[in-house]
């Protein structure tokens, strides 16, 4: 109702202004009630003209038609004919536009003739019928090009998004064949060594057996190892080759992250605060692989130490720390390896903030905080900087 609020005041614009030129001519009639009338329907049918052109079209022509051959207020009454035209052309409706110009412009001149003085010159007629035709005109004609400049713009928007949708598909099929790219390569190399490296431990493990011995635990770690990553590593390949599959790690599976651990030799201990719940899938797996590079990295480089993993659940973020009690110290600070480079790229890609600084009291703390509640997507980097770097891990 809004959008009809400008025709409203519009048409009662002119409604005064008609009624008070009709006032105000000399040889106008007086203006009665039914009069009045007919001038408020007008305002009624141009309040509707946005929704209904057609048929305040035809309401307004006969209206003001009527006003002129009643009261004969002059040009004035061709004034709301001469809006409606305009706006009828501009929506399209050609036809009905130029069909009421000639009827109103009939009526107007034939009662001007009918009612023109023997002595009054026929020149003046001429000369206002011919300034009328002028307006209808220029009213069709400005109605026409208010609609191809609409259209106009209207083909350069759908030609800018048909251009964006072009890019965006192409951008979408080199990311797909950039995945495929990198499939095909961690297939034909990595997969390779590590299946190796399974077979080979498979091997020793059964040969120990064989010959009545219980193999090593180191050697059953690895064995474990390599089948994990075996099965990461397929569906890492997975998620390349049909992107819209989900990777099934998360922080559900924190669990199997420490059991591994503790068999390659690092005691970890895991603690869960607050309600656990469902999360955004790329928060979800992000937790995990922090998680799992921090106990690599706990492995590789802390000596002996003990691990311990913390997931607490906030109601507006989710905070994901693993500490242990190496061998780091804040005074024989390192570069930090790609792990860690990784860990920061995945985390503060989803908005959040990771902190990766050798404890004062020795040892090493990984902490990465993700907002939750629709934050963590949108891709701005934050980052919480070291207070030392990291000593060389991952």
């Amino acid at each position: 109702m809004r959008r009809d609020l400008p025709y409203a005041l519009s048409g009662l614009a002119l409604g005064v202004l008609l009624l008070g030129d009709a006032a105000l001519a000399p040889d106008a009639a007086t203006v009665r009630v039914v009069d009045v009338a007919l001038v408020l329907v007008m305002a009624a049918a141009l309040a509707v003209c946005r929704r209904y052109p057609v048929v305040a079209l035809g309401v307004v022509t006969a209206t003001m038609l009527a006003v002129h051959v009643r009261v004969h207020p002059g040009v004035s009454a061709a004034f709301p004919v001469l809006g409606v035209v305009y706006l009828a052309a501009w929506r399209g409706h050609r036809s009905a536009a130029m069909l009421t110009s000639l009827v109103f412009l009939g009526g107007f001149l034939t009662r001007d003739i009918s009612v023109a003085p023997a002595g009054r010159p026929g020149q003046q007629i001429a000369e206002r019928t011919a300034l009328l035709l002028g307006w209808f005109v220029a009213a069709n004609v400005a109605g026409l090009v208010a609609r191809q400049h609409r259209a106009y713009l209207e083909q350069v928007e759908q030609r800018a998004i048909e251009a964006e949708r072009t890019r965006e598909e192409m951008a979408l099929r080199r990311a797909g064949e950039e995945r495929l790219r990198i499939a095909r390569d961690l297939h034909d190399s990595l997969t390779h060594n590590i299946s190796v490296i399974k077979v080979q431990t498979g091997i020793a493990v059964h040969l120990a057996r064989k010959h009545g011995e219980e193999p090593s635990a180191t050697l059953l770690a690895i064995q474990e190892a390599s089948s994990a990553a075996m099965r990461e590593l397929r569906a890492t390949l997975d998620v390349l080759r049909a992107p819209s599959d989900e990777d099934p790690v998360g922080l559900a599976r924190v669990g199997e992250l420490a059991q591994r651990t503790r068999a390659a030799g690092v005691p970890v201990q895991v603690t869960v605060t607050g309600q656990p719940r469902d999360l955004p899938a790329e928060v979800d797996q992000a937790g995990y692989r922090v998680v799992q590079e921090a106990l690599t990295n706990v492995a590789r480089h802390a000596g002996p130490a003990t691990a311990q993993i913390h997931v607490e659940y906030a109601p507006a973020q989710l905070t994901v720390s693993v500490t242990d009690d190496g061998q780091a110290s804040p005074a024989r600070p390192v570069t930090p390896g790609v792990g860690l480079r990784g860990m920061r790229e995945r985390v503060t890609g989803l908005d959040g903030t990771l902190q990766a600084v050798a404890r004062d009291g020795g040892g090493f703390v990984v902490r990465a905080t993700f907002p939750l509640g629709g934050a963590g997507t949108t891709g701005r980097s934050r980052e919480v900087p070291s207070a030392q770097p990291a000593t060389d891990r991952g």
